[in-house]
């Protein structure tokens, strides 16, 4: 579905990526984990079009979208989860929802699109009428999750879901993910908590200062010896 490669991105004249190459299969969730600075988020926002890539390829159902605009990239199906609060605080949770279906195919599907999100998450639907801002961190992530979903998406990327959250929390969260994978959405997902996300995905790739190191199976990468020293504690 997706394929990434040799991408190589910069800020002004400092480089973040260097000959990043992964793919994404339908139907699978693929996690790149690296620290923070690693370069993950820029990644996805290349995707999305939000930054421009020098050289490198980026292919989405087999068509070009490098340097192309989000609009279009959200119109083909592609949607990103941001990292922290990115909610519209004056807003109220269902119009925070609505905003994820203003496209005319996803604005067609919106009330079947929103039981579903409910359905997920039902204390949004019991929060539907209040500003977003009174909602807690999980809460928050739960809505911008929703939010992502109402635009009925092809590919999901969510950018460090689990940061600032109580492990209650993230366990919620990722409950929900593997419900979507099993609907089968298809899933990219950055993070910094490796256990979560090698014990969710399917499979992996490491970032390290821009660059992929290591790639495998995510039940590999759980036993590899750099990855259990350097991101499981083990």
């Amino acid at each position: 579905m997706l394929e990434v490669d040799n991408l190589n991105v910069s800020y002004g004249v400092i480089p973040v990526l260097h000959d990043v190459s992964f793919r994404v299969k339908e139907g699978e969730i693929v996690t790149i984990l690296g620290s923070n600075g690693s370069g993950k988020s820029t990644i996805l926002n290349t995707i999305q079009g939000f930054m421009r890539c020098p050289s490198g390829r980026v292919l989405f159902q087999d068509t070009p979208i490098q340097n192309s605009t989000p609009s279009r990239t959200v119109a083909m199906g592609i949607v990103q989860v941001p990292e922290g609060a990115k909610s519209f605080p004056y807003m109220t949770v269902k119009e925070n929802l609505l905003l994820g279906a203003y496209r005319k195919t996803s604005w067609k599907k919106r009330k079947q699109t929103m039981e579903y999100v409910y359905s997920l998450y039902p204390i949004l639907k019991e929060r539907s009428n209040q500003t977003a801002r009174l909602l807690s961190g999980g809460e928050q992530q739960m809505l911008k999750i929703g939010r992502g979903l109402m635009s009925n998406p092809k590919l999901l990327m969510v950018d460090e879901p689990s940061i600032g959250l109580a492990p209650l929390i993230v366990d919620a969260v990722y409950e929900t993910l593997g419900k979507l994978r099993e609907s089968g959405l298809t899933i990219l997902l950055t993070e910094q908590n490796a256990l979560r996300a090698l014990q969710l995905a399917n499979r992996g790739y490491i970032l390290q200062d821009g660059h992929i190191v290591i790639e495998d199976k995510a039940q590999n990468l759980m036993k590899n010896d750099l990855v259990r020293k350097a991101y499981l504690g083990r």
